[in-house]
C-alpha cells in the first residue's frame, strides 16, 4: 500500500522525483543556506550533521521527493508525503523546503497542488505540520484553504518536540475549491 507514497508527479513547472540516497549533495547545496531555515523550528538544520538526520528521515518516511524547478532545471528543494493512517485515511504533507531562488515564486503552491491533487485519490484528509513561528509557511496554509486545528508539539526524526501548527484540508473541501477555480 505504502508504494502510492512515492510516484513521479509533473506539471508545466515543476517535477517531483523520489528522493534518493545519492541525491544528499544536491539537496544539501539547497539547504546548506541558513536563511532557508530562519522560521522553521530547527533553526541549524544548514549544518550538515543536522540536514544528514533530517534526510534519513525523509528517506526513511518513504515518501520524500526532490523538487526540481522545470524551466532552469535547479533542485529547487524538498517535500514529502508521511504518516500514513489507514484507519482515518489521512496523510501527512510536509518537510517542505525552498533554496531562497524560489521564494516569492509560484513554485509551492503548484507544488502543494499538484501534491494534493494527487493524494486525495487515496486518502480522505490531508494533515500539515508547521512550525509555530513560521509565518511564512502558514500564511501559505490558510493560502491553500487549510484549516488551523490548533498548537501541538511535534518530535521531528531524531530531534527533540518543537512547538507546530497543526492544519488540515479535507477531500471534499479541495475538491468543491477546485471546482470554483
Amino acid at each position: 500500500m505504502k508504494d502510492f507514497l512515492q510516484p513521479t508527479l509533473e506539471n508545466e513547472i515543476v517535477k517531483l522525483l523520489p528522493l534518493q540516497e545519492n541525491d544528499f549533495g544536491r539537496l544539501y547545496e539547497v539547504a546548506s543556506d541558513p536563511k532557508i531555515w530562519e522560521m522553521h523550528p530547527n533553526k541549524n538544520r544548514f549544518e550538515k550533521e543536522v540536514f544528514r538526520n533530517f534526510f534519513e528521515g525523509a528517506m526513511i518516511s518513504g515518501g520524500a521527493f526532490l523538487i526540481i524547478d522545470k524551466e532552469s532545471d535547479e533542485v529547487a528543494g524538498s517535500t514529502r508525503f508521511y504518516d500514513f493512517d489507514q484507519n482515518e485515511n489521512s496523510i501527512f504533507i510536509g518537510y517542505t523546503f525552498y533554496g531562497t531562488k524560489f521564494w516569492g515564486s509560484k513554485l509551492n503552491p503548484k507544488v502543494k497542488k499538484l501534491m494534493l491533487d494527487y493524494i486525495f485519490q487515496y486518502v480522505d484528509l490531508v494533515k500539515f505540520h508547521v512550525g509555530a513561528t513560521n509565518w511564512r509557511s502558514r500564511t501559505a496554509m490558510e493560502r491553500l484553504g487549510a484549516e488551523n486545528k490548533g498548537n501541538i508539539s511535534v518530535a521531528y526524526h531524531g530531534e527533540p518536540n518543537r512547538e507546530n501548527v497543526e492544519y488540515w484540508i479535507k477531500k471534499r473541501d479541495w475538491v468543491v475549491k477546485q471546482q470554483l477555480h
